[in-house]
Formats: structure tokens, sequence, C-alpha cells
């Protein structure tokens, strides 16, 4: 007998941002590292052999708790990736409620019926997904494997493993980043042991899903922002609460349930000059979102840091806590490359 531990990615940008991101490559978050600490405290007495994960980057950097640990080397396989979302990569989940809301519906409860273009299907997923899941077991014939993929992937692996149809694959839950599951093969045969165990998150209040909401709701909606050019009515209109809006470089809107509540200003060479919300929406958790667009905007430039000038000593503790370390004088600045940090 062969067995499988299913692992998904540590929080990553997307998850953050709230972006959707499929194939899209996106960084861990500096609480998705604190994940991967706790998921390697996890595995620490469990004998592996052998460790897989899709080639992006989530994947690979979450798997280093497991295999680094373990002196193992990491086997890379495509197959094993995201959902591709197509024209929605890299869009804010609220836009696209908001304009797709059938289809936004369908991604989260009937993704059998879900497709947009570019994008691929749920049968799609799960014809690449579950025939590479029985070659590694087929490879490593009584041994424990450790695979890392993705959210939606996994709920419909998992769920067709379990022999559910893809219309009670939508009524199971989402599960979390570094949820662990447990599949046995056999003969030819999966069986599912446990699935979607949060249980070292919980302990160390770490846990994304218990942060965020759209997972309880039947719409798959929360309340969120998302972004635009910054037009003069919006200017106006933050005008008439006292808020003056730089006109120089790239200034996107930050809007809200259709008003606008603030923005970022993007300089060259990584410079956010601007970041602004009104006062009543600070502290709701809408700070952190518009930072993914400021990486949106850099990183096709080749610009790896985001850079912001910040002396107020509140200002500089949001900062640190989503990544921005201190540089010279005021400034602050964040990594936002592929380079592998040194630990995990």
């Amino acid at each position: 007998m062969t067995r499988l531990y299913l692992i998904r990615h540590a929080e990553a940008e997307g998850n953050l941002y709230r972006l959707a991101h499929g194939h899209y490559d996106s960084l861990i978050t500096e609480r998705g590292y604190r994940q991967i600490a706790a998921l390697r405290k996890r595995f620490a007495d469990v004998p592996i052999d052998a460790v897989y994960a899709s080639d992006l980057f989530r994947t690979r950097t979450t798997a280093r708790a497991v295999c680094e640990a373990k002196g193992l080397p990491l086997h890379i396989d495509p197959a094993l990736r995201e959902i591709g979302v197509g024209v929605w990569e890299d869009r804010p989940w609220q836009e696209l409620g908001m304009k797709y809301p059938e289809l936004m519906y369908a991604f989260n409860h009937d993704v059998g019926k879900w497709r947009v273009e570019g994008s691929e299907t749920a049968a799609g997923v799960l014809e690449r997904f579950i025939p590479a899941l029985e070659r590694i077991a087929l490879e490593n014939g009584g041994r424990t494997v450790a695979v890392f993929s993705h959210g939606t992937a996994l709920r419909l692996v998992l769920g067709t493993l379990q022999g559910l149809t893809i219309e009670e694959i939508n009524e199971t839950h989402h599960a979390d980043n570094t949820a662990v599951s447990l599949v046995e093969y056999e003969d030819g045969v999966f069986r599912v042991v446990f699935r979607d165990d949060n249980s070292h998150l919980a302990a160390a209040g770490l846990s994304t899903l218990a942060r965020q909401s759209w997972w309880k709701n039947k719409n798959a909606r929360e309340k969120s922002v998302y972004y635009g050019e910054m037009t003069d009515a919006d200017r106006k209109k933050l005008a008439e609460q006292g808020v003056v809006v730089p006109e120089e470089g790239c200034v996107v809107a930050v809007y809200c349930e259709g008003d606008v509540i603030g923005g970022v200003q993007l300089l060259p060479e990584g410079v956010i000059g601007w970041y602004y919300l009104l006062p009543d929406y600070r502290g709701r958790r809408f700070g952190v979102p518009p930072l993914g667009q400021a990486v949106k905007y850099y990183r096709p430039q080749g610009i790896d840091r985001l850079r912001i000038r910040c002396g107020d000593e509140g200002l500089r503790s949001f900062f640190a806590k989503v990544g921005f370390v201190p540089a010279e004088n005021d400034w602050m600045e964040k990594y936002i490359g592929y380079e592998e940090r040194a630990e995990i």
C-alpha cells in the first residue's frame, strides 16, 4: 500500500490580495511562511520517502517544509497545477463577482458548468491530475509520499477519489492553505483516509480562512475592494472629503461597493508615492489588497522591490506585517521577485 499526503500550498499573493490566481505564478506571503513553519513542525516525525509539487512557485516553496527537512529531492510535475482561470487570471475576486455573479457562483458551487475564455474545465483538471497521481503512486509502491498542489484542483480530485459526482463536489467545503489530506493507494484503487485537516494552523492561529468570509456565503462573495484608473470624478469625490490626490505617475483608484475610497500612486523604480484609504475603511482588512496592484504594475517591468517612504510608526507597523522591511532613513521595501528564501 502507498500512502500519499496531498497538501495545499501556503497562503500566497492571490489569497492575501484577493486576486484570481490559477496558473499565475504568485509568491508566498508573510503569513504563508509562518504556515510553512507550522507544516514543517507537523511533519517532523512523519516518515516521508518522496516529495512532489506542481511547477508553480507557491507549491514548490511550500514543499520545502518537507523535502528540505527530510533531505529529499523535490520532483516537479506541471500536471499537479491549479485549474487555469483564463481571462480571470490576476483580476480581483470582488470585481469578478460584481461583473459575473453567475459565473462566480458556478466557480464555487457549480464548477462543472464553469468556464471562461482561455480557462480549463473541471473535467480537464481531473484528466491530467488523477493519472499523474496514479503514476506517482506506482513509482513509489509501498512508500509514503507528500504531494503539494492547489485548492480547487485538490477539491476536485479528493471529491472524485471519494466517489462523488461533480454535483456532489460542489457541496464540499474549501480547504485552508497548507491543509493536509491523506490518501491510500492499493491494487489500483485510491481511498481517502481524511481530508483538509488544518489543525496545525488552528493551534498556531494561522488559518487563512478564519480571516475571510467569502467561503461562508452562498454567492462566495465578501465585501472587498477593486480598482480602476483614477478619474476626474474620483478626484472630485475624494476632494470633497479633504483628500488631495497626486497627479504624478500611475494613480490607481480603490473602490468598494461602487464608491471610491482611496488610491495608490505608482512612481518609477517601484516607488509607492501615495497609499491612502478613507478613515472609515481603515482597520477593516481593506488596506492590504491594494498592494497587489503595485505588484501587478511593477513585476512585469522587471522591478523586484516595492519601496515606500513612511515615517509614521503606526503605518510602518502595518507595512511590516505584509513584508516590508526598514531601509535607509524612513524608507521601507518589500521584495517581490522569485528568489527563494534561504530558510523556510
